[in-house]
C-alpha cells in the first residue's frame, strides 16, 4: 500500500481497512454484494458497495463485484431491480440503477489505470447506458421503469434522473478513454443537465420530502457555481440536524449515515470544503465496536435503527472520506471543478 496513503488514513475519523472488510465480509462467492447478510441486492448499491471495495485496496473483489453484474445483465442492457443470491426478487427494470455501473468503472479506472478492465466493461456499459436512454423523453428527463408486467412508467424522478446524469458523463469519459465516438449519449446529457436545471416540473412523481431530491443535483455536477450554493443554502435547515447529519425525510426524526456522507460529497464536489468536513465530523460517533458505520439513527432519542450493517452505506463513507482526503487518485470523482478541466 501506498505509504502517503497509509499516513492519510491514521489521521482519519474513519477506519478504511475495517470498512472495507466489512464490506468484503458481505460478498457473496459469486460476486454479488447484498445489503447486509441475507438481505436483497439491488444493482445500484452493488456498484456503490463495488466503488467503497475500490477506495479499501480490495480490487480483486471489486472486479469479482463487476463480473457478476456482466454475467446478470439482461438482453435489455438492464438489471432487474432486486436478487436474492443472484434470483430475481423484483423483476423492475429501473433506468437509473442499470446506468449507474458507469459510475463504478469509470471510478474503478481512475484509482487503478486498468485499461483492460475498462475495455473489458465497456460493452456492459454500453448496452447499459442505451437501455436508460431509450427511454428519455422529449423534455430531456427519463423515464424511470419498466414494470415487471413490461410496461414502462413515463413518470420521471429527480433523484434517479441526477444520477444518470453522473452515469453519462462517467459513460461518456469511458468512451473517450477508448477513443470511441458516442454522439448520441453527448446529446442525451446535454438535454437531461437542461431539463434538470431548468424544468422541475418534468420530475413529475414527486419526492421533495427526500434530502436526495435537494442536493443530487449538485452531486451530480448538473447544478454548479452559485445555483448549486443557493440551492444547499435555501433547505439547509429543513434537511440537517447540526450536530447529527441529514435526516432521509425532512419530516421524520430519522438520520441516515448514507444521506449524510452523499451530502458532504455534495458540499465538496461544488468546492465547499469546510462544511463538508463538519458534517463529515458529526458520523465519527455512529459506528459498531468493529468501527464499521450505522445505517442510521432517530432523534433526540438516538436509537439505532435499523441494526443491519449495510455494506452501501459503509462504501459511501468512504467515498467522502476519499473525496476530503485524498486517499486514491478518484478523490474528484465528484468534483465540479475536476469535471470542467476535462
Amino acid at each position: 500500500m501506498n505509504m502517503r496513503f497509509c499516513k492519510q488514513r491514521r489521521q482519519l475519523a474513519v477506519d478504511v481497512d475495517a470498512v472495507s472488510r466489512v464490506i468484503a465480509a458481505t460478498q457473496l462467492a459469486s460476486g454479488e454484494i447484498p445489503w447486509s447478510p441475507g438481505d436483497k441486492t439491488d444493482p445500484w448499491d452493488h456498484v456503490e458497495a463495488a466503488m467503497g471495495l475500490v477506495v479499501g485496496g480490495y480490487f480483486e473483489q471489486a472486479r469479482h463485484a463487476f463480473s457478476w453484474l456482466r454475467t446478470m445483465q439482461l438482453s435489455d442492457g438492464s438489471w432487474f431491480s432486486a436478487y436474492r443470491q443472484g434470483v430475481p426478487a423484483d423483476r423492475t427494470r429501473d433506468t437509473n440503477m442499470s446506468a449507474y455501473i458507469a459510475v463504478g468503472v469509470w471510478h474503478y479506472w481512475l484509482v487503478t489505470g486498468d485499461g483492460r478492465f475498462l475495455e473489458s466493461m465497456w460493452e456492459t456499459v454500453r448496452r447499459a447506458i442505451d437501455f436508460a436512454l431509450r427511454h428519455q423523453r422529449p423534455g430531456g428527463e427519463i423515464a424511470w421503469a419498466i414494470s415487471p408486467q413490461g410496461r414502462l412508467d413515463p413518470m420521471a424522478l429527480l433523484t434517479g434522473c441526477s444520477s444518470i446524469y453522473m452515469s453519462l458523463k462517467c459513460a461518456l469519459a469511458t468512451a473517450a478513454q477508448l477513443a470511441i465516438d458516442v454522439p448520441a449519449w453527448a446529446t442525451a446529457y446535454h438535454r437531461l443537465g437542461e431539463a434538470i436545471r431548468h424544468r422541475p416540473t418534468l420530475f413529475n412523481m414527486t419526492k421533495s420530502r427526500f434530502s436526495m431530491d435537494w442536493f443530487y443535483p449538485v452531486l451530480c455536477g448538473a447544478v454548479t457555481g452559485q445555483a448549486a450554493h443557493r440551492r444547499i443554502d435555501r433547505q439547509w435547515k429543513k434537511y440537517v440536524v447540526e450536530g447529527l447529519g441529514v435526516r432521509c425525510v425532512s419530516d421524520q426524526p430519522w438520520v441516515t449515515i448514507a444521506e449524510s456522507a452523499e451530502l458532504v460529497l455534495a458540499l465538496s464536489a461544488m468546492g465547499d470544503m469546510e462544511k463538508a468536513n463538519i458534517v463529515f465530523s458529526w458520523l465519527s460517533e455512529h459506528v459498531f465496536e468493529d468501527s464499521s458505520f450505522w445505517c442510521g439513527f432517530t432523534f433526540p432519542d438516538m436509537t439505532l435503527w435499523p441494526e443491519e450493517k449495510i455494506a452501501w452505506t459503509n462504501a459511501v463513507v468512504l467515498l467522502a472520506a476519499d473525496a476530503l482526503f485524498g486517499l486514491t487518485p478518484a478523490a474528484h470523482l465528484f468534483s465540479h471543478a475536476g469535471w470542467d478541466q476535462k
